[in-house]
């Protein structure tokens, strides 16, 4: 048994071979690399494979009880310095290492079609797979120095991938954008790391935990000093997972291709933050206003993901938005002292997110050849709907993964954010009812995410070649703008993207004929016909949807508590480290409470799906009941301030809160200006006087060889009549003070 752990760190290395391979075979031989390049991906699925089968046994092991192991070998040493590098193999280890492996390997599968008519397919599985390797080395870190080294790796490997279509403005500004964003966090993370250096003497995470513990109890260190380190490394958690304030990359990081959103940004590095975070756990629980810090984050963030969600046109936009209200919820748990829940949620979250996010990339795939290639128009929600009768087996695992996301039974998700929830009633009320609100506005804009992809008919437009019109198959406003069945392109584009309503349901029906072409309708590409209607991905991209609905159905199971802890595979599972981080490992569950509990959270779920289908939902009897409710209140005061405040909450939602905004007018417009103003005094003041300074210099000079004119009479008068001055003056302050 100790001999697998011992070479347990070859896991995090054996997804590297292949981005060296392709590195080397586009700079050796292009050509073959290139010709064989869809050939790639088996030795990427097949050793990310291998890993997942290390990752799986070592999680057998510490399910059946196995100490935390650590390895470690020296790197350097110098006098009382000693830096090691190894790995620390628990089960928060073993969980990171599944969920990156498991997903990962979807995700690879996936790509094999997603991207095989990509230019960059070899570079973006060269990437892939270096990712994955940072990913691992991150995970299984042993100490703070190595956990620095692979968190830089992994943000390289972000920016790459963000910025995979480099070529497009938007693309190359997002990957800026989440790279200067985690800037700041990482510095907070280094400052951090080197101030509780100096504190402990240790980086090793066991004698730092202890040192540390050690000194604040016996009041041995400074604790605002000690506080600022933690909050310093707790910035670097903020940035990499998305949380309030440092979330405003994650909605533009989806100008990536749709593969690494799930990956990425719904499973993987975004949940990097939560790793460090449940890691330090010892540290954090020693300095309570950290606790209360990380807390205070979390709900802050989960409310404001659900409110900027809301109003969202862009499906991967709004499952960005979603993921960042989600791992809000975990870091809530992680602040109220819920280890347990906290990493329950970050399994079912992340199998239900890559579910969601792949298969919004197979209804993007789907819409292209109808709206072209520009996700403009792709991912964006007005130009979907009825895709049910298209891309049925996506519909199918696209609800699953929406009614987990609600909180909806008996999906995965369902247990463990109804866990947090009831962890946050015991910690405080007021972040409990914060929690359950955000519950309920979770599978609002969720179910409302579904209602306008597959509610309804398609509402695309399609280029009429005889005019230089646009015809619409399904005329129906989303928005509170009612398009015309024949309308001007410009006109569209504006009508599109200028304000539009929140809560409008203004429809009116399309003609049978147009109704029927558009089964029929294709489009002469590549010298064959292809037809431009929605269409069902191929199996290697339906594939992995089908696994990762089993995980969205069954991964729940691992934290039910049948038997008051004796079948909790779970608390088995996390028991060395709840152990280690001086929490409470006893898990049991009045099954009568859990039912109250559950019952309470499951209306509030149901309450947000009754009112997304009312407001999107296409059977008009709901909408009667909608324009009933208006006319209660229609032409009065009441009327007028429910259009207020239908426009204040479309306006904060579809403008990200303001957030970027107020970045960008203050802090980029603010250093912008305060470096033109050290430009002008650098240029005008420091550079002034000196330039002054030599000017003057040259003046006078100028001026006295003028004076110069050869004879010695001039020369000596000039020189009397200087001494008779300050003679002059000489004797007058000496008369003035005798005076």
């Amino acid at each position: 048994m100790e001999h697998t752990y011992q070479y347990a760190w070859i896991i995090p290395f054996l997804p590297l071979p292949v981005t060296i391979s392709i590195g080397f075979g586009l700079l050796l031989i292009p050509t073959a690399t290139k010709n064989i390049r869809r050939m790639w991906a088996f030795p990427s699925v097949m050793l990310l494979s291998i890993a997942m089968g290390f990752s799986a046994n070592l999680a057998i092991q510490q399910i059946n009880g196995s100490f935390i192991y650590q390895y470690l070998w020296s790197w350097t040493i110098n006098n009382d310095f000693s830096l090691e590098f190894g790995h620390l193999i628990d089960p928060l280890t073993s969980i990171m290492s599944i969920l990156i492996t498991t997903v990962g390997i979807m995700v690879l599968i996936y790509s094999d079609n997603y991207m095989s008519h990509d230019q960059g397919y070899l570079r973006f599985f060269a990437y892939m797979s270096f990712f994955n390797t940072s990913m691992l080395g991150l995970v299984t870190s042993s100490n703070l120095i190595q956990i620095h080294i692979f968190w830089e790796l992994v943000g390289m490997c972000s920016y790459l991938l963000i910025g995979f279509w480099s070529t497009r403005p938007i693309a190359a500004s997002a990957c800026q954008k989440a790279f200067v964003t985690n800037r700041v966090g990482d510095f907070g993370l280094l400052l951090g790391i080197l101030g509780l250096y100096w504190i402990t003497g240790s980086l090793e995470f066991r004698d730092l935990f202890e040192i540390a513990n050690n000194l604040i109890q016996n009041n041995e260190v400074n604790s605002l000093f000690a506080t600022l380190c933690a909050s310093l490394l707790f910035v670097g958690a903020v940035a990499k997972s998305a949380q309030f304030p440092l979330h405003v990359w994650l909605p533009d990081a989806m100008e990536g291709p749709t593969p690494i959103s799930a990956l990425i940004h719904a499973a993987t590095m975004v949940a990097a933050g939560i790793f460090l975070v449940a890691r330090l756990s010892p540290l954090f629980i020693a300095i309570p206003y950290i606790m209360n810090l990380i807390s205070l984050i979390g709900v802050i963030t989960a409310l404001l993901g659900a409110t900027l969600a809301l109003a969202q046109r862009d499906i991967k936009k709004s499952l960005a938005y979603s993921t960042m209200s989600q791992l809000g919820y975990i870091m809530l748990a992680l602040g109220i002292g819920s280890y347990r829940a906290a990493l329950f949620h970050l399994i079912t979250h992340a199998y239900s997110k890559a579910l969601l996010f792949l298969g919004s990339g197979s209804i993007i795939h789907s819409m292209e050849p109808i709206v072209g290639y520009s996700p403009d128009k792709s991912q964006n929600m007005v130009f979907m709907g009825g895709l049910i009768r298209y891309v049925p087996i996506t519909r199918i695992t696209f609800l699953l993964g929406t009614l987990s996301l609600c909180g909806i039974p008996p999906l995965a998700c369902f247990w463990s954010k109804d866990e947090i929830l009831n962890d946050s009633w015991l910690y405080s009320p007021i972040f409990a009812i914060i929690a359950c609100f955000t519950t309920g506005l979770t599978a609002f804009y969720m179910f409302r995410v579904y209602l306008f992809i597959f509610d309804g008919c398609l509402r695309v437009h399609f280029k009429n070649y005889s005019s230089t019109t646009y015809r619409s198959f399904y005329s129906i406003s989303l928005w509170g703008k009612k398009v015309p069945k024949i309308v001007n392109r410009n006109l569209l584009l504006s009508t599109i993207n200028n304000k539009l309503s929140f809560f409008s349901k203004d429809t009116y029906k399309m003609n049978n004929n147009l109704r029927n072409r558009i089964r029929y309708f294709s489009t002469y590409f590549e010298n064959k016909y292809t037809f431009v209607y929605p269409h069902e991905s191929d199996n290697t991209m339906l594939f992995p949807l089908l696994i990762l609905v089993l995980f969205t159905l069954f991964i729940g199971s691992i934290g039910i508590d049948f038997d008051r802890g004796e079948f909790d595979v779970l608390s088995k599972w996390l028991t060395p480290s709840t152990n280690l981080f001086r929490t409470n490992s006893d898990f049991s569950v009045n099954w009568y409470e859990f039912l109250t509990n559950a019952i309470f959270s499951v209306s509030i779920s149901i309450f947000g799906l009754f009112i997304a289908y009312i407001l999107y939902g296409s059977v008009y009897s709901f909408s009667q009941n909608l324009d009933l409710i208006n006319s209660f209140v229609k032409g009065g005061p009441k009327r007028i301030l429910l259009d207020q405040i239908e426009n204040v909450i479309y306006n904060w939602s579809y403008n990200r809160g303001y957030i970027d905004i107020f970045y960008i007018s203050v802090l980029t417009m603010g250093i912008r200006q305060l470096i033109q103003l050290t430009q002008f005094f650098d240029k005008r003041i420091i550079d002034g006087i000196t330039n002054g300074v030599g000017v003057t210099g040259f003046f006078i000079g100028e001026g006295i060889k003028y004076m110069g004119g050869g004879r010695i009479s001039s020369y000596l008068f000039l020189y009397l009549s200087y001494v008779s001055i300050f003679l002059f003056i000489f004797l007058f302050f000496i008369y003035k003070i005798q005076n």
